[in-house]
């Protein structure tokens, strides 16, 4: 097994991609809005690839957070409200939102296993601030570590409850970001004091059964090295100070904000401290490229994602869709009448 997580490029494998899996057996495979058309192809394409990974239990990733971050759309499933949605219910009723987002999350691993998807990337733990880029925005649960921290840990219950992993992200924080990582390379300059504040969610859930790590630069850490490429960051900060023992993903090694050849990016984020580096686009050059950072995945690394996937075996709670979506919907109306 190769420690990579690929995408595909389109709504069905290609040849090319079907021999190139088989050869390179990466870890998982995470679906865009260019792999969705309906339930039918999408199962048949989740089909097809736990056929061709050999593994029932192949983790096959999407963002579906809900508000503008979101693969699966209307008409064929549901808008889902943003992260902001909930924080305001907080404002208001603090119980309630944690279980409108608990109901929230479940409903959300319910419809994603319908269609053979067994891991979402959420929830985000960036610690929103003020002055930050708007590429965190609405998409946060708050601006105070302790909140975020209550509504990310109901996120995780509820995908549990559905049968679905979480993802944490963007870890230790792309909260306090000014630039969009996508773009380019933001860079961070508040000392290491201030800074506990973006960490405290993720220590919090520090059990959390994933993580997805920020191309972020934090002097106060490595003035150097994204948190992505960065050992110290990764050993001192996510695996020391925030205590996360689990499996951790890079984030997208196709985004801007890193430099050089994929095979370089991707050989970087293994050596940081990453278990496995995570590849978007679906363009097989860099597919390619990236597989030649790598060789098979350390014994730890594997360790860590069977764990990880072992939290799903079965889904712990049958509660209807529509029910869940009701109980959401009926608690988020709290905040508008208030």
């Amino acid at each position: 097994m190769t420690p990579l997580i690929l995408g595909l490029s389109g709504p069905a494998l290609t040849d090319a991609e079907r021999a190139f899996f088989r050869d390179v057996a990466p870890a998982g495979f995470i679906l865009f809005k260019r792999n969705v058309v309906d339930r039918a192809q999408l199962k048949a394409l989740t089909d097809d690839l736990r056929a061709l990974a050999g593994r029932d239990d192949v983790p096959i990733l999407i963002d579906q957070e809900g508000g503008r971050v979101a693969r699966m759309q209307p008409p064929e499933w549901p808008a889902f409200p943003p992260g902001a949605a909930f924080d305001r219910l907080y404002d208001v009723a603090p119980i309630s939102a944690i279980e409108a987002m608990r109901a929230n999350a479940q409903a959300l691993a319910v419809m994603l296993r319908e269609v053979g998807i067994n891991v979402d990337c959420l929830p985000l733990l960036d610690v929103r601030q003020p002055g930050a880029h708007d590429i965190i925005g609405d998409r946060a649960l708050g601006t105070d570590p302790l909140r975020v921290a209550a509504l990310g840990r109901a996120t995780l219950d509820g995908l549990k409850a559905g049968g679905v992993v979480g993802v944490v992200k963007h870890v230790p924080g792309h909260g306090r970001a000014t630039a969009d990582s996508h773009v380019e390379l933001p860079v961070v300059t508040a000392p290491a004091e201030e800074l506990e504040s973006d960490i405290r969610p993720f220590a919090t859930l520090n059990g959390a059964p994933m993580a997805m790590t920020a191309h972020v630069v934090f002097t106060a850490w490595d003035a150097d090295r994204p948190a992505s490429l960065s050992r110290t960051v990764i050993r001192d900060i996510v695996r020391g100070r925030i205590g996360f023992d689990n499996l951790l993903m890079s984030d997208d090694l196709g985004m801007h904000a890193l430099q050089g050849s994929f095979t370089d990016r991707t050989a970087g984020v293994i050596a940081a401290g990453c278990d496995i580096g995570l590849h978007c686009s679906g363009d097989m050059a860099e597919m390619q490229a990236c597989a030649a950072g790598v060789g098979e995945i350390a014994p730890r690394a594997r360790e860590r994602l069977d764990a990880a996937m072992a939290t799903i075996a079965s889904p712990a709670d049958a509660t209807p869709f529509e029910a869940l979506i009701a109980k959401r919907d009926a608690l988020l109306a709290l905040a508008e009448a208030a």
